[in-house]
């Protein structure tokens, strides 16, 4: 395939599955990133998706501006922004050919992990786990949302068990995220990621974003969400274990 042609299907499917996951899928945006790798690097691709990320915060921040945990947030935000600091440290220094391979670990790991726990299975922390090890979480969510975009897993491990109400964890998942989001921006300026080039990118697919969002929530009540869910869980294994081989085969 054409290479323009190829990123502009991968950029476009990437971005219908951010915004269905804003839009209520919860989980299926994790699958954006592997597919964009498929068609430009994946630095490069993660900065395109971050202004788009930035803009979908809005909604749900305001949605839930009123219902959120302090403590959750004071315990993690501060591991957030040193993950994100050695993701920063980690895309700078290694060769591309290396974030592709841990985008496609990440990819594999967080697909058996949701897999996994659509089955049963779960990793199950004490409700009151020391700070310590909230400010852990929080390290590799920042770490695993700079490379992917995919700090959901790290993040929910020490805050689901705290059971909080339903529109506090929401808001603070929102809250949080928006935040981090907002972090990654000096990194990857320091990347050199926001040329023009990348921002018209952005620019082009936030109407296919605002549209997805929508979609998500006309859709999320329509769908037998197991077997979306098991399949979206599946690709991102298979994308995972291809990125993972491009990477080692060279």
């Amino acid at each position: 395939m054409n290479p323009e042609y190829l990123y502009y299907s991968c950029a476009i499917l990437a971005v219908i599955l951010s915004g269905l996951a804003k839009g209520g899928f919860a989980g299926v945006g994790a699958l954006a990133m592997p597919i964009m790798a498929l068609g430009v690097d994946p630095v490069r691709g993660a900065a395109i998706m971050l202004p788009i990320l930035i803009l979908q915060d809005v909604v749900s921040v305001w949605a839930f501006r009123h219902s959120w945990d302090r403590h959750v947030l004071t315990v993690m935000l501060p591991g957030m922004a040193m993950g994100v600091a050695i993701g920063y440290f980690f895309a700078a220094q290694v060769p591309e050919i290396a974030v592709l391979g841990v985008l496609g670990l990440i990819s594999a790991v967080f697909g058996l992990q949701r897999l996994w726990v659509e089955r049963g299975g779960q990793i199950v922390l004490p409700a009151s786990s020391p700070n310590w090890v909230g400010v852990l979480f929080g390290v590799a969510s920042g770490f695993t949302s700079q490379i992917a975009h995919a700090g959901s897993p790290p993040f929910q491990m020490w805050v689901l068990p705290k059971r909080l109400p339903r529109d506090v964890l929401v808001g603070t998942t929102a809250i949080a995220f928006a935040v981090m989001n907002w972090m990654k921006v000096p990194a990857y300026a320091a990347l050199g990621q926001f040329t023009r080039a990348n921002l018209v990118a952005t620019a082009m697919l936030v109407p296919v974003a605002v549209v997805a969002t929508f979609a998500g929530v006309a859709l999320v009540r329509r769908v037998d969400a197991a077997r979306f869910y098991t399949l979206i869980y599946v690709l991102m294994v298979l994308l995972g274990i291809k990125l993972m081989a491009g990477a080692l085969l060279g």
